[in-house]
């Protein structure tokens, strides 16, 4: 018996969509405030995935200037018909106006269109259902037309979509509130035709620990829909918090083309207590169908962290070098902005063979556009280094590392002027208030910088460039607080290289030679 291991993303990879084109599998997650938006992944074989972009890759699609963390881009979701891939999805303001839109393309790894912006489409999670007879089904979440009989009561709702026109058309129909009586948030609804039925799919109980799926039936799309008795279909809160995958919800059916079914979900992995620093991740699970429903699981119900893999020829790819040397054209597919990149603050090319960021005012303390390039922390325990060649020639210039959660919740390993010391510093900001934990003297123009983690104990080492030890700038920092359950919202931790001066231009920059990231024994 062959097996696989979950999650099949690590990392903040949460809300997934995917779907099957002939024997290709392809997948998308959220984004929220990072740029590039929505990574998209392709495999053959459900279990090993490659990340082949990002299906909103250019300005003109995505505008995150001035966005909050956890704010931007929520559940995307996939679809293909008739040779057109499909993503919609729901960019939130900072005021929670939610703005539905799609783009399309014909080619899941190249350019995918400029958004269609969907008029009178409230509410959160959109999907498509492409039917039998041609039409086009848009479902959604509102606030029910009612009024709300109780907090985060959310009705579930379809619209026809005319795509000649890229309008919503026809009324508008509520199919569904949930399947329990202490529902709450519906959300994430995938309406999908299976045989003589059409079924709902839903997301119930918020994406905490109480996160649930659910399901209904219809013998029409717009209903009325038949709630199964078995649900919620899958759930972890009855396991308690010591269970290693915690609020297990938002899923996707998929059926392979011999006819077995799969869902992926999002999931945690808690780990130094109650903490999940790496996000919400993307997990997979079997499914059966007895007597027209779905059965995850069969025989254990849960999601586990190894299970019998897919009837499919395992397809692995080759792994993501450990260390990016920056020697190609184009940013490889792991890093981010943080928010739209405005400026020409980076380059590939200015030095060839690093890569190159100027110094910005705009701090990774504020929720502003800093000069930063990040990738998700994806193990619990980790270690990443990079070699810079950098001059502080100011008061307050500086660049290094960042371990960041959001504008409030970081962890900065920086070296740089300080009231006129030029020094290595650690610095931790929790909850907007800073503290330094530890600095180093140091006069010079290269070093490496290397942070690692073990579990929740975080340590920060440095040295000059050739120097042939590690010097130890502080050990045991506490990791929790790069936690959602520390800092809030809805992202999982990152790891990348900054730099920050008080004034802008003078052609000030820093040079990141390499970057390595690396599991580490726990």
């Amino acid at each position: 018996m062959r097996t696989f291991r979950n999650p099949i993303l690590s990392g903040f990879y949460p809300d997934p969509s995917a779907i099957r084109v002939g024997e290709d599998y392809y997948l998308v997650t959220s984004s929220f405030e990072y740029f590039p938006g929505v990574p998209i992944f392709h495999s053959k074989d459900l279990v090993n995935w490659r990340q082949i972009g990002h299906v909103l890759d250019r300005p003109s699609q995505l505008d995150l200037d001035g966005i909050h963390p956890s704010r931007g881009i929520w559940a995307p979701t996939l679809r293909y018909h008739d040779g057109v891939f499909y993503m919609i999805t729901t960019f939130v303001t900072n005021e929670t106006e939610c703005r539905n839109f799609y783009v399309t393309a014909t080619d899941p790894a190249g350019r995918w269109s400029d958004p269609v912006w969907l008029e009178d489409a409230p509410g959160i999670d959109p999907s498509l259902l492409f039917d039998e007879d041609g039409k086009v089904y848009y479902t959604g979440n509102r606030v029910p037309p009612e009024g709300q009989l109780y907090p985060k009561e959310m009705d579930i709702w379809l619209q026809e979509l005319d795509l000649a026109s890229g309008r919503l058309v026809g009324p508008k129909t509520s199919l569904w509130r949930g399947a329990l009586k202490v529902a709450h948030a519906q959300e994430g609804p995938h309406l999908y035709r299976i045989g003589d039925y059409y079924y709902l799919m839903i997301a119930e109980g918020g994406t905490g620990h109480t996160h649930a799926i659910t399901i209904a039936r219809s013998a029409s799309p717009t209903g009325p829909y038949e709630a199964y008795k078995g649900n919620p279909i899958l759930t972890h809160r009855h396991l308690g918090r010591g269970y290693p995958i915690v609020n297990i919800g938002h899923g996707e059916l998929i059926e392979t083309q011999k006819g077995d079914w799969w869902m992926v979900c999002l999931g945690s992995r808690p780990y130094g207590g109650y903490y999940r620093n790496l996000g919400r991740e993307t997990f997979l699970v079997p499914v059966a169908w007895e007597d027209g429903w779905p059965v995850v699981n069969p025989g254990q119900g849960r999601v586990e962290l190894e299970g019998e893999a897919p009837d499919l020829p395992e397809t692995p790819w080759p792994q993501p070098a450990a260390r990016d040397d920056f020697d190609e054209s184009e940013l490889a597919p792991c890093w981010n902005f943080i928010r739209t990149p405005r400026g020409d603050f980076w380059s590939l090319s200015d030095n060839p063979g690093s890569l190159r960021l100027r110094l910005k005012p705009e701090s990774i303390a504020k929720n502003e556009n800093p000069s930063f390039v990040g990738r998700r922390q994806q193990h619990m325990s980790f270690r990443a280094e990079t070699g810079m060649r950098f001059a502080p020639a100011k008061d307050g210039d500086q660049a290094g590392l960042v371990l960041l959660q959001n504008a409030d919740f970081q962890l900065r390993m920086t070296y740089g002027l300080y009231d006129g010391i030029s020094e290595v510093r650690l610095t931790e900001r929790k909850r907007g208030e800073e503290k330094v934990l530890a600095s180093s003297a140091f006069e010079g123009d290269e070093l490496e910088l290397r942070a690692e983690a073990h579990g929740q104990s975080y340590s920060f080492f440095w040295k000059e460039r050739g120097a042939p030890q590690w010097r130890a700038l502080y050990e045991g920092a506490d990791g929790t607080l790069l936690s959602t359950d520390a800092a809030g919202g809805f992202t999982g931790a990152y790891i990348g290289m900054y730099a920050t001066g008080r004034e802008a231009g003078n052609g000030r920059h820093a040079d990141f030679g390499w970057f390595a990231y690396e599991p580490a024994e726990a």
